[in-house]
């Protein structure tokens, strides 16, 4: 951490899925989410979602203690959720080096590696071979 950071106590982290990437910074406050300058309800309408994103707040009971502002870009709606749901799981470990354990234990910290396949020559997408006739 940089002497900034130690002064003002603010975490930074960046969680990815597929190609989205989300961008968290975490400070103290009342408990207020921003992605992309407008609330949480807003960016994402989704209950499922939402829900999604608060999960690692609710496993550590710290609902209304952090405000978050995230910046994510990239992939799809669901992509982005599960993007800042991993940073803000990073940002909360950097935060606090105790959450890492009751965070890892629920799956929080762990990064979806699955992305998509790139296409070989020959085929017409990464698996999809051209028709084939006998005769």
């Amino acid at each position: 951490m940089t002497k900034l950071n130690v002064k003002q106590k603010i975490s930074r982290a960046v969680g990815r899925r597929k190609r989205a990437a989300a961008r968290v910074r975490v400070d103290k406050g009342s408990g207020k989410i921003v992605v992309n300058g407008k609330a949480l309800n807003d960016y994402f309408p989704y209950f499922e979602l939402q829900t999604l994103i608060l999960a690692p707040l609710k496993a550590l009971a710290k609902e209304k203690d952090l405000d978050f502002s995230v910046k994510v870009a990239g992939g799809g709606k669901k992509g982005q959720a599960v993007a800042v749901q991993l940073g803000i799981a990073r940002a909360l470990v950097e935060w606090n080096e105790d959450f890492k354990k009751t965070l890892k234990a629920l799956g929080f910290l762990t990064r979806d590696p699955r992305i998509k396949e790139r296409k070989k020559f020959g085929l017409k997408k990464a698996r999809r071979a051209p028709q084939w006739s006998k005769r």
